[in-house]
């Protein structure tokens, strides 16, 4: 049951903004036969979940952009803006990769993305990355 805790923690974390990496843990825990679905089931549900943290952030973040302390720039957001625009909501199945996924949900947040497509096309596509990081373990 820790294990499942801490799998599901990690996978949260890997989501927002925090550097972190489920995938180790996922392996590990499929090494000491793990059930599969199960480990992919609360890594998904984790991984999902941390990026809704990201999308809430997203609805809310530009009500400081005026502040001192805000990270990004207007230009930033507009660039960000205009390429969600351009790639539409179907780019949320890419919310996975390691670099600018997290900033996709963020985004997706900013521009208003309703919650459930938003949920539903994470979901898939985090689910398919912990299915091929089975699959990919399964080899090794």
């Amino acid at each position: 049951m820790i294990s499942y805790l801490l799998l599901f923690s990690s996978a949260f974390l890997a989501a927002t903004i925090l550097p972190f990496y489920s995938e180790v843990l996922l392996y590990a825990l499929l090494r000491d036969g793990g059930d599969p679905w199960i480990l992919v089931a609360v890594a998904t549900l984790g991984n999902t979940l941390g990026a809704v943290v990201n999308w809430v952030l997203g609805l809310y973040i530009l009500k400081f952009q005026n502040k001192r302390w805000f990270y990004f720039s207007h230009k930033q957001i507009e660039k960000a803006q205009a390429w969600f625009q351009r790639y539409g909501v179907w780019s949320l199945l890419l919310a996975w990769l390691p670099l600018g996924g997290d900033a996709l949900t963020l985004i997706a947040g900013i521009m208003r993305v309703k919650f459930w497509p938003f949920l539903l096309l994470v979901g898939i596509g985090k689910g398919l990355r912990y299915i091929f990081v089975v699959y990919v373990a399964g080899w090794v």
